[in-house]
């Protein structure tokens, strides 16, 4: 089991971690502001994901995945792949808050907490996968 655990933790996985964590940080220094003056919970998430998007592209980009690629057409490809399965994840996490907030009427706060476990795996395997994969 121990090194099972060893293989998934990469310097890699570590920094994206890490810069999960900053990026979700991010997401709620933008969210619950937002919330705070009164704008409606689901406004506030797309709001606090575009900061957080922009700021996940560049640390993802340049230092987690150590992407090489600085030309116009990679660069290009890359921020639509990651807009996208960005957009992907935006898209699951407001209909798990929708359903929570609207159907189960738990707190918005506590499931955005919930929704972020998932989002931050689902947005690993994106980038890594198919992002900033290396080129073989």
């Amino acid at each position: 089991m121990k090194e099972k655990i060893r293989k998934l933790l990469t310097p890699e996985t570590i920094s994206y971690l890490v810069f999960g964590v900053l990026t979700t940080l991010v997401n709620y220094l933008v969210y619950y502001p937002c919330r705070f003056l009164g704008m409606a919970y689901w406004l506030a998430n797309v709001v606090a994901w575009i900061f957080a998007v922009a700021f996940a592209f560049v640390t993802n980009k340049w230092i987690v995945f150590k992407s090489k690629g600085r030309s116009l057409r990679v660069l290009c490809r890359e921020i639509l792949l990651f807009a996208g399965a960005r957009l992907f994840s935006l898209g699951c996490e407001t209909a798990f808050l929708v359903f929570t907030v609207e159907v189960l009427h738990l707190s918005d706060l506590l499931m955005k907490l919930v929704a972020a476990v998932f989002v931050v795996i689902l947005n690993y395997i994106f980038s890594k996968l198919f992002i900033f994969k290396k080129e073989s």
